[in-house]
């Protein structure tokens, strides 16, 4: 089945309905630039929200190692989950499951990606665009992306609820990942929009198993 990660929560009843959808893991965003970006004290706080078995994971653009090391004694993150041009030494060193995003483009190895990040739980990959780190809602042309890769593969990049079963029939993650595809507004999720694309990843799961 195709695990679902609903990513930029900023309030106590995002993180909760979200949960209660079905949803298996919830992001925080640790990165100031973004509209989406909470404070560790703030990412506390809403991680008390979170019922059991829902995982969380905390979004890191180029921090430090202290910043990191700083989140991490404030939140219970369960995954940390690197967007910048982290090296996989830097990624490793925490002790913690992570994953690498990639932002896609021509050009890009996702092969040699996946072999330099092995150490990684899996290969998040997102659209590139410029100036930005991802939570663009753009999508990208999933033919760039090889058949066969050495880590799970996480699909994110403009999914929302209709298009997300095409993108599960045509690549086959082991998880996708969305934001914008269902805010109301930057930071603001839509709880029926959350429904809807939960229910389309469980209704194409059913369809192909």
């Amino acid at each position: 089945m195709t695990r679902i990660k609903i990513c930029g929560i900023t309030r106590a009843e995002d993180a909760l309905a979200v949960a209660r959808s079905g949803a298996d893991a919830i992001g925080f965003v640790f990165y100031d630039k973004s509209p989406r970006y909470v404070t560790p004290q703030q990412a506390a706080k809403l991680a008390r929200a979170v019922p059991p078995f829902v995982t969380l994971v905390g979004l890191f653009v180029n921090s430090s190692d202290e910043y990191v090391r700083d989140v991490l004694a404030q939140v219970p993150l369960d995954v940390l989950q690197f967007h910048g041009e982290e090296t996989p030494e830097f990624c490793r060193q925490f002790g913690r499951p992570y994953l690498k995003a990639i932002r896609v483009k021509p050009g890009v190895d996702l092969v040699q990606c996946a072999a330099s990040y092995s150490a990684a739980q899996g290969l998040l990959l997102d659209a590139f665009v410029e100036g930005t780190q991802g939570g663009t809602g753009e999508s990208f042309d999933w033919s760039l992306i090889p058949r066969e890769l050495s880590l799970p593969l996480i699909l994110s990049g403009g999914l929302h609820a209709g298009n997300v079963a095409e993108a599960i029939r045509k690549i086959r993650p082991y998880a996708v990942d969305v934001s914008s595809g269902v805010e109301a507004a930057k930071g603001i999720k839509d709880a029926a929009k959350v429904a809807a694309f939960i229910n389309e990843v469980k209704q194409i799961d059913l369809q192909l198993s």
